[in-house]
């Protein structure tokens, strides 16, 4: 008999087929590759902050001129890059900082920080806490409790001592110097910040962007607060971990200190600021 032609002829022209798509499986979203290709030109802008040249915009985002020319071109007409006449250097446009301006009045850093607590205490394994600057000094807006149980009476709306506690420090070092001796003065420590001895220990928290406090406020709790700036370098808000003396270490390369420093890093970065920015 001789052999079936069409079905071999079938199986010759069909082409290898992948298997069908598992209608469980998470697709990603489909997006236009040259878009992304030339939104690498605007993130090294928006990195380094600076104007730069082609040669040197292109080799920092990984392409040629010839290729990085087009889109600094196309960029351009959008307004979301301009050249200099004189240097003929490529920096963001003034639709970029439009877009940039509108993009810090939509965001919330309060609700962003809530977000990201659960998460953090359970990284640094001890409870952590945000606040924001209320009527009365630094006031604590959210508690999150860690593994590791910590005795004290910290609830929302509680307002933190800016002599003795690590929140309280960082608003001192980072917030308006009136406002600082206002909270200070109601707090029966007038003249506080000129004090050799207190202001020392704010230029370190400005070095380091670490408060640091131990058996200060109450025996055997120790904490830690930092800073989260938004993209203007003004204070928004602190993150903070409280937690026993005997295990919480309070020194500035802690893992405690690295993990709370890195979540309001990210935070600010979040509200604005450049990587490696506002101190």
């Amino acid at each position: 008999m001789p052999p079936c032609v069409d079905n071999c002829r079938m199986a010759t022209l069909t082409p290898d087929l992948p298997p069908a798509d598992d209608e469980d499986a998470p697709r990603s979203p489909r997006g236009i590759q040259s878009v992304e290709v030339g939104g690498q030109l605007l993130k090294v802008l928006a990195r380094t902050g600076r104007r730069m040249a082609l040669k040197d915009l292109a080799r920092a985002a990984d392409m040629t001129a010839a290729k990085a020319h087009p889109y600094l071109v196309s960029f351009g007409k959008l307004g979301l890059i301009e050249q200099d006449a004189v240097s003929g250097h490529y920096g963001l446009g003034p639709l970029a900082m439009q877009l940039g301006l509108i993009s810090l009045q939509q965001v919330d850093p309060v609700r962003l920080a809530i977000a990201e607590l659960p998460a953090l205490a359970q990284r640094i394994g001890y409870t952590v806490s945000a606040s924001v600057w209320g009527d009365n000094g630094p006031t604590i807006i959210r508690v999150e409790e860690g593994p590791t149980a910590v005795y004290v009476a910290m609830r929302h709306g509680t307002t933190a001592s800016v002599r003795h506690t690590a929140t309280g420090k960082v608003f001192a070092a980072f917030g308006p110097r009136e406002r600082a001796a206002a909270a200070l003065a109601a707090e029966g420590f007038d003249g506080a910040l000129d004090e050799p001895g207190f202001a020392a220990e704010l230029e370190a928290v400005r070095a380091h962007q670490i408060a640091q406090v131990t058996d200060q406020l109450l025996p055997g709790i120790s904490a830690l607060a930092t800073p989260v700036f938004d993209g203007f370098g003004q204070l928004v808000l602190c993150l903070a971990v409280i937690g026993p003396s005997a295990t919480l270490r309070t020194t500035y390369d802690s893992d405690a200190a690295q993990l709370l420093r890195e979540a309001a890093q990210a935070l600010s970065q979040r509200l604005g600021v450049a990587r490696g920015g506002a101190r």
